[in-house]
């Protein structure tokens, strides 16, 4: 594990426009089917990185908050598997299933996606408002395993509420967020 911050990037860029295979329908999504009507959170996670696994049961707190407030979230894996088999579709699609995801599990066998939204770590979040304009990349809060602080999605959740309302997103005060590097092939 490599501790690995978000990639710094200028606020106001398009939702990269993907088709990725759901791993528990079996089907392919794409970025136009799954986002929400007020807003959408794309979020760069995998099994087995103790970051995600720490905010797991938040992300889908927040999904299933926000989802009635025409926010989606979308959760894609770009994990190499052969060098993280806890990352592949089958494991994947376990997990969403016992979790009981509110959101699409997508896998990113190429590795495309996360090069287009420049991702660099899971987890790893960008906010797009419903222009499909990025207004937030950041943490989901300032909890990090062991740190003490209790999950609660502070950062995100802030974000979606301005949307939620049609208010602007202030670009400062936009903290990395922070967790293992993505596997690259």
């Amino acid at each position: 594990m490599s501790l690995t911050p978000t990639n710094p990037m200028e606020l106001g860029f398009k939702a990269p426009e993907f088709s990725l295979v759901d791993v528990v329908t079996g089907t392919s999504k794409t970025f136009q089917e799954l986002k929400g009507e007020r807003g959408t959170v794309v979020m760069f996670i995998c099994n087995h990185c103790p970051f995600v696994v720490h905010v797991r049961e938040e992300l889908v707190r927040l999904a299933n908050d926000y989802l009635p407030k025409g926010i989606k979230c979308i959760a894609i894996s770009s994990n190499d598997v052969a060098n993280c088999p806890q990352d592949g579709p089958e494991l994947m699609k376990k997990l969403a299933e016992r979790d009981d995801f509110p959101f699409s599990y997508l896998y990113d066998e190429s590795q495309q996606t996360a090069k287009a939204y420049n991702a660099a770590c899971t987890p790893d979040f960008s906010v797009f408002n419903e222009n499909m304009e990025c207004v937030y990349r950041g943490q989901l809060d300032n909890s990090r395993p062991g740190n003490g602080i209790v999950v609660s999605g502070k950062d995100i959740r802030e974000v979606c509420e301005l949307l939620w309302h049609r208010k602007e997103v202030p670009a400062q005060n936009q903290t990395p967020s922070i967790g293992c590097n993505i596997k690259w092939k």
